[in-house]
């Protein structure tokens, strides 16, 4: 029998069932992702908060059918990531844009609002029953390179799309990795009050 992972989280406090559902496999069913479920994460992306409405990010999406662009999306990937990320059915790279548009000024918060919009697409992913494994492992001149990004724009990260799979399919060290139990940590350490380090009194006594 094939052993489809899920490790739900065990928080401390309640939240909502697809927060406690969702983690990053990195083993995948063979099985593609349907179009209009890929369109609604992005959709889910889309309807992100930004600073300024600016939307500053960028996705460059590769689906395994198409072998030549997901070729050219594997090999923006670290060498860590592409030995296990060449068996996944979607992959996608991002990028923001540094400034905004209506002032050409800096955007400090870029980084901030692509992950915004993560957050978005990764809810979405999970009330579709597709799991997504993000990834800070990747060649960002590579990235530059294959999809001539204009100056104005910052390779930021990858992720993969799909359907949980079996962890057997893995290398031994990455299925030990998978089967590894989730760890947090706690809020006394996350959330302060007064100065740096200080936990707030809500979380103080956790």
């Amino acid at each position: 029998m094939v052993l489809l992972m899920e490790k739900p989280a065990s928080p401390d406090h309640p939240i909502l069932d697809l927060l406690k559902r969702r983690w990053s496999p990195r083993a995948f069913a063979d099985r593609p992702v349907e179009p209009h479920k890929l369109r609604q994460i992005f959709e889910a992306a889309r309807w992100a908060a930004s600073s300024f409405n600016e939307q500053p990010w960028r996705f460059f999406l590769a689906t395994r059918e198409n072998t030549q662009a997901f070729e050219r999306a594997l090999s923006c990937l670290t060498p860590g990531n592409q030995a296990w990320a060449k068996d996944v059915p979607v992959l996608v790279l991002t990028a923001t844009k540094k400034t905004f548009t209506h002032n050409s000024k800096p955007n400090r918060v870029h980084q901030h609002d692509l992950g915004l919009a993560m957050g978005n697409l990764t809810v979405q992913a999970m009330a579709l029953n597709l799991f997504v494994h993000q990834m800070a492992g990747i060649v960002p001149e590579k990235v530059r390179e294959v999809y001539q990004l204009p100056e104005d724009y910052e390779p930021q990260t990858a992720f993969a799309v799909g359907y949980a799979g079996d962890p057997d399919r893995l290398t031994e060290d990455l299925r030990a990795s998978e089967l590894k139990p989730r760890t947090r940590k706690p809020l006394r350490e996350l959330v302060f009050s007064g100065r740096f380090g200080e936990p707030s009194p809500i979380v103080a006594e956790e």
